[in-house]
């Protein structure tokens, strides 16, 4: 822990890597990153986004640049939503979907002028979503440009997230946080360097994401360390922050959502605007929606402290003989968990899993076959927490 990685070729480290280790960052993996996954402990990190604040970063996510007077036009038909009604300085949760209806990436858009659109995609959707917005904007007068390389990304979760910032003295925002609402974002100055301010989220719980050149990248991150000291603010990695989302309920690209599925099956249906009066790639198949009987998007809760794990079948039944059977490959799963684990807030095991509709209804029991043992769980709507308004 805490040693310089040497990256392979074919691996990406953060601009704020150098940061990382001095802190004793634990490495992983992440969509070709090395990013981050703990820097004490999971809980630790986790319990301190809920009670205090925690900084994170995401600077492995992309950001892509769509600005012309036909901008809005192109992402209307880029995207399932309508992003020619955002007003300037708001953001929108949105899909990049396939001709057949499925997912290429769950995307935020802020409108940041009436011809500039920034639109932010996962990591490991990089490609294809830079793709997939040049081949559909080429008969609009836009121009899509991946500023990714160029850009950091620096999150702050938590309660206190708002009083922390406040206090970096350099941090000069457009609009006052406190005046900041949800889902909108401002423009600001660092170091006398533009920065975008967004308070979007991702944990559950109150938060910022800052959008900042790489060249001050770490001088804004240890100015906000700095002005956390005192306030519980932690450093925090992949780790926590996938329990935070689980907690919140919020589908993560490559678990809960992917090019075979349909927002609709994930609970997302009210993201695909049927209503625009312009066509978009995979309307067509959105309006005929998925198969009745194709899978849907639950939550499930369970006693103890056995969790489910991602690729856990789940049954419909419990007894004895239907275990057997299953075992001989007689009885076919009801569906299988996605993201699962024992929720540091809720002190239970929590999990999303894709099940059959005849087992999808709130209060319905199911059972996740943890290491060949069915664990009861019950079908709970999602999200899990919210925090206390």
């Amino acid at each position: 822990m805490g040693e310089l990685v040497s990256a392979s070729a074919s691996e990406r480290l953060s601009p704020l890597h150098a940061v990382h280790v001095a802190a004793g960052a634990s490495f992983t993996d992440f969509a070709g990153w090395q990013m981050p996954v703990r820097y004490t402990s999971d809980l630790a990190e986790h319990h301190a986004v809920r009670t205090a604040a925690g900084i994170f970063d995401l600077s492995h996510m992309a950001e892509i640049a769509v600005r012309g007077t036909g901008a809005a036009a192109a992402l209307d038909y880029a995207l399932a939503g309508r992003l020619s009604a955002l007003a300037i300085g708001q953001a929108k949760y949105s899909l990049l979907l396939t001709p057949d209806g499925g997912i290429v990436d769950d995307v935020v858009v802020y409108r940041l002028a009436d011809d500039d659109f920034l639109v932010v995609a996962n990591a490991s959707n990089r490609g294809a979503a830079v793709q997939e917005l040049t081949d559909r904007a080429v008969a609009f007068d836009a121009r899509v440009v991946d500023e990714s390389d160029a850009t950091a990304l620096i999150a702050v979760q938590g309660p206190g997230s708002r009083g922390i910032l406040d206090r970096v003295t350099a941090l000069d925002a457009g609009t006052p946080l406190a005046e900041l609402r949800y889902y909108r974002v401002t423009s600001a100055r660092f170091a006398d360097r533009p920065v975008l301010i967004a308070r979007t989220g991702y944990t559950g719980e109150d938060g910022f994401e800052l959008y900042v050149p790489v060249d001050v990248a770490e001088s804004l991150w240890t100015a906000i360390v700095q002005a956390g000291a005192g306030s519980g603010l932690v450093p925090a990695g992949l780790a926590s922050r996938d329990t935070l989302r689980l907690e919140a309920g919020m589908p993560l690209y490559g678990s809960e959502l992917g090019r075979d599925i349909f927002p609709a099956q994930a609970g997302l249906g009210r993201v695909v605007n049927l209503a625009k009066d312009t066509d978009f790639v995979g309307r067509h198949a959105s309006e005929n929606g998925p198969d009745a009987v194709a899978r849907v998007l639950v939550g499930l809760a369970s006693e103890g402290r056995r969790a489910g794990r991602a690729g856990y079948p789940v049954y419909a039944s419990g007894d004895t003989e239907a275990v057997m059977e299953a075992l001989e490959g007689a009885v076919d799963p009801a569906g299988i968990v996605t993201s699962g684990a024992l929720s540091p807030t809720l002190g239970h095991p929590i999990a999303m899993a894709y099940v059959d509709p005849a087992v999808a209804r709130p209060g319905t029991t199911v059972y996740i076959d943890v290491r060949g043992t069915r664990i009861p769980a019950t079908v709970v709507p999602l999200p899990f927490y919210t925090r206390a308004s």
